[in-house]
């Protein structure tokens, strides 16, 4: 549905993106990540049509976007982070304004305002003067702006900045059931939205793709093992030792506090020694009140990656 290769972006002697590729499928949701100037949104602006791109190649439902933007457009839906309304408007005005500017004639408006009014849950405010709205709720009027024409492909920038947690709750739903219908691009600074929310997710960093792949498989590739948690009594310096020769255990560090010890234990890939350890705390007779696999986060991999891009970057930049 969409397809980026080898796409490059020059502004004067800075690159911001640095020849690019991915592909997005029909259906997917795909999250776009990359802290701030990584050539996120340059890559956004030149998908929709907003900017030209220095050289490559790029596709939405098989429209070029070089040579035949005004076609992507009719197919892409693209909500910006900084949703630009027309705040002297009353929200039916404004989506009635929108739909005739993508050609939609009077009982296609209609049916179409209602729908996503419904889906933005805009009803108690759909004539209600912009300005009066506040920025969560402005969101949802770009939000339907982007899917008033139903479109093949969203693309959403930041999509629950000024929501509160349950609205935020409410519009994860809404992507996720907008993908039955929809290809979702989700740009978020919000990691465990992205995390809950996309089949598979692509970090920018430096202009380069760094990492792409499910959640979890990024998650997997902070550390080769696992990381156990482990609460138990008795004297720290035994535990750390007995526990360090559980076979699968690479290393064990142990904070006592209040006659507790916690244990962070490392583990070799694919070890799973929990029920050794448990068996030896009881053979010991140590009391034990918590031993679970630590689960990593998409925030880890995405701080850990993004510093070894900057860390590469000032090497770069001490040689030159």
């Amino acid at each position: 549905m969409i397809k980026v290769k080898n796409l490059t972006k020059a502004f004067g002697e800075r690159i911001a993106v640095n020849s690019i590729s991915f592909q997005i499928e029909e259906g997917e949701i795909v999250g776009f990540l990359g802290p701030n100037g990584a050539g996120k949104t340059t890559t956004i602006r030149i998908l929709t049509c907003y900017m030209p791109a220095t050289s490559g190649a790029a596709s939405v439902a098989g429209f070029d976007v070089f040579s035949d933007s005004m076609a992507v457009r009719r197919v892409i839906g693209y909500l910006p982070e900084s949703t630009p309304l027309d705040v002297h408007m009353r929200t039916r005005e404004y989506l009635t304004f929108r739909g005739k500017i993508r050609g939609l004639d009077r009982s296609e408006r209609t049916a179409a305002i209602k729908r996503v009014a419904d889906l933005c849950w805009l009803g108690e405010f759909i004539n209600r003067p912009i300005h009066q709205l506040s920025k969560g709720m402005r969101q949802r009027v770009g939000l339907a702006d982007a899917l008033l024409h139903d479109p093949k492909v969203l693309v959403l920038d930041e999509p629950t900045v000024g929501l509160d947690p349950t609205q935020i709750r409410e519009t994860r739903n809404l992507i996720q059931e907008l993908a039955q219908r929809h290809t979702v691009l989700l740009s978020s600074h919000i990691l465990p939205e992205v995390e809950a929310t996309c089949k598979r997710t692509i970090i920018i960093a430096g202009g380069n793709i760094v990492a792409a792949g499910s959640p979890d498989e990024l998650k997997a590739r902070i550390r080769e093992g696992s990381r156990l948690i482990a609460e138990l009594t008795g004297d720290a310096k035994e535990l750390k030792q007995a526990v360090g020769q559980v076979s699968g255990v690479t290393h064990v560090e142990c904070a006592t506090d209040n006659g507790w010890n916690r244990l962070t234990i490392e583990t070799k890939k694919n070890a799973d020694p929990r029920e050794d350890i448990f068996k030896l705390a009881k053979e010991k007779k140590w009391s034990m009140r918590e031993l679970r696999l630590e689960a990593s986060t998409l925030e880890e991999f995405f701080v850990r990656i993004t510093a070894e891009q900057a860390a590469k970057a000032k090497q770069r930049e001490a040689k030159s």
